[in-house]
Parts: C-alpha cells; structure tokens; sequence
C-alpha cells in the first residue's frame, strides 16, 4: 500500500469513525443552504405588499387569538424569513436571528394546525432545526466569529 492510499483510508476512518473534523464546514454548508432556502421563501411574501401581509398575519396571530395589527405580524414574518435567511447564511448574529426564526415557524405550524389549511411539519422541522442551531452556535466559519471574536 502507497502513501497516497494509506492517507485516503485514514479520511475514510476519520469521516465515518467519529472523528468530527468538518464540523465546522457542514455547518457552514448547512447555514448557507437553509438560509438560501429561507431567503427564497421569504422573498415573495416581502413583495406580496401589505395585502398579503395583513393575510399572513391574520393566519398566524389569529391562530392564538390575536386579531390586530395583522399586516404588521404579516410583514414581520416575511421580514424574519428572508433577512434571517441572509443572517443565517452570513452566521451574523446567529443567535437572535434563529430566535426570530424559530417563533415565526412555531406560529406558522399553528396557522397551519388550526385552520387545517396546509401542513405544519414544515415548519415544524425548520423549527427544530433552529432550535439546535441555537443550540450548536454557528461554527468558526461566520461572521460572528469573525465580529465578536467567539
């Protein structure tokens, strides 16, 4: 066996043995790709217009009987998915981002749950996933990082 296949399966073993090396790397990966996704959903809802959020905000606060200032909460929304998506994908304040992320999935599954329109398991996966983002941090490569010197 050469160097270069002794160094290739030592990768392999270190990939799928338990050594964690590219931690940082799939959270990087993982970041930009939900943020990307995130930042897709958000975007039309920004665009819809004060219409569209006032209807926004009617399904997710009337879904706990909040029924005022519904463009608002709608506009809030759409403002939390697309720039948290951008934030997300930066890992620029990671933390208070994911926190506005996490509340705007835990109301968009109540929307869907009680009216019975849609499902809510999107929205309830996004929301675990923010939560162990939270709990995780960004990785070193972000701006926070970067910023803050943590």
């Amino acid at each position: 066996m050469n160097k270069f296949e002794n160094f290739h399966l030592l990768n392999i073993k270190r990939l799928f043995l338990g050594i964690y090396s590219y931690r940082d790397m799939g959270l990087l990966i993982l970041r930009i790709g939900i943020g990307i996704m995130f930042i897709l959903h958000g975007y039309p809802k920004i665009m819809g217009g004060p219409y569209d959020w006032a209807k926004l905000g009617m399904n997710g606060m009337g879904s706990v009987g909040i029924q005022s200032f519904h463009a608002f909460w709608g506009f809030m929304a759409a403002i939390s998915e697309f720039v948290g998506g951008i934030l997300l994908a930066l890992g620029l304040l990671f933390r208070p981002v994911l926190i506005l992320l996490l509340l705007t999935m835990v109301f968009a599954a109540l929307s869907h749950i009680t009216t019975g329109k849609g499902s809510p398991y999107h929205a309830i996966e996004s929301g675990i996933l923010f939560f162990s983002l939270m709990l995780i941090g960004p990785g070193r490569y972000s701006l926070d990082r970067i910023i803050f010197k943590n």
